[in-house]
């Protein structure tokens, strides 16, 4: 279960910094043909992912393309707000041959702060620029509460986007609880990411954050562990002004968890004026899904507060009933990718 809200997210050194400095969404695309930097176990450039990142010349106007070679690498990496019109490339075109992993959680102490990591400090990758992509790349975060039964604050990150205009294509994003989190800083300052083809993987809450955040196409599994015998796909904590939190569509959810025991998500309110938004529509349900409850809270928190919707599910566990709340045909046409990543720009990254 989740700790507190505040708890959660202690933040420590350079994960409480603030996403001040980001660049506009309207900021001028690349000027100059893209410049490749290679990572590679051996023969590469780099040797390391963050040495690469590191590489990468602050606010270019030049596009950067990290490419990185078959293997683990086992490190945090950080990609600063500052390296523009970057991408993560896996460069054998299939995620499960290039790796990037670190095995941190929330309780866990910081050996460079002296103070715990908080959820977001847990992230084995956090990205904070703006138009970046990755594309054929794990990120995992390796923490197992089954091999650490006595500590506490076991939330561990994946990977936190915490920029505008992310692309994840054919990635691979596992861990345990809150693999994939999409968090602004400034909650009233809308963050957009589009996930496409890839596979999630998590059990508790593991797609979260108060961003807007569109997973399509995809595959989400809901990991039968041993550490829960239930689970939860979502833990929005959108701001009441933005429009869109989290949407899942055209997705296969696959779970190996008793029938009736998985939440389609837990409503989160972190902090004042959040009314947490998710839709799931046009998505394969498994049996584990709950029949009816599906949407519950986190620490005191009512779904009911909230904006929650499906659409179009199909499979075992897709049911309807007065507390599964469903669009209608006309409404689901402004809940569709296009509609939560458009913004005020127009952008529209959708397969």
């Amino acid at each position: 279960m989740r700790v507190s809200a505040l708890a959660r997210f202690s933040l420590a050194g350079a994960a409480a910094t603030a996403l001040g400095g980001l660049v506009s969404v309207a900021a001028a695309q690349p000027a100059h043909a893209a410049v490749t930097i290679t990572v590679a176990k051996s023969g590469g450039q780099y040797s390391s992912v963050q040495a690469a990142v590191n590489a990468v010349p602050n606010n270019s106007s030049t596009a950067y393309i990290i490419s990185i070679g078959a293997g683990t690498y086992s490190e945090t990496v950080n990609v600063p707000a500052s390296k523009l019109h970057l991408t993560l490339l896996g460069a054998t075109g299939h995620a499960a041959d290039v790796v990037i992993q670190a095995s941190n959680y929330a309780g866990e102490t910081n050996p460079a702060t002296g103070s715990a990591y908080g959820t977001l400090g847990s992230a084995t990758v956090t990205v904070k620029a703006n138009n970046f992509t990755a594309e054929y790349i794990t990120f995992a975060n390796n923490f197992n509460k089954n091999n650490h039964p006595g500590v506490s604050g076991t939330q561990a990150v994946a990977l936190a986007m915490q920029g505008d205009r992310q692309v994840y294509k054919y990635d691979k994003f596992w861990g345990h609880q809150d693999t994939l989190l999409s968090w602004s800083n400034t909650p009233s300052t809308d963050i957009r990411q589009y996930v496409y083809g890839s596979t999630v993987d998590g059990d508790v809450d593991f797609i979260f954050g108060n961003g807007t955040l569109v997973i399509d196409r995809s595959t989400i599994n809901v990991e039968n562990d041993g550490i829960y015998s239930s689970g939860a796909l979502t833990a929005p904590a959108t701001y009441t002004s933005q429009a869109y939190g989290i949407l899942i569509t055209g997705c296969t959810v696959a779970s190996s968890l008793a029938a009736n025991t998985v939440y389609l998500g837990r409503a989160w309110v972190p902090y004042s004026g959040a009314v947490p938004q998710a839709v799931i529509r046009n998505t394969v349900l498994p049996a584990a899904i709950l029949g009816s409850g599906s949407w519950t809270g986190i620490s005191g928190a009512t779904w009911t507060a909230g904006r929650y919707y499906e659409y179009a599910n199909s499979g075992p566990g897709a049911k309807v009933n007065s507390s599964r709340p469903q669009l209608s045909s006309s409404a689901a046409t402004n809940y569709t990718a296009a509609k939560y990543l458009a913004g005020g720009d127009g952008w529209n990254p959708v397969v």
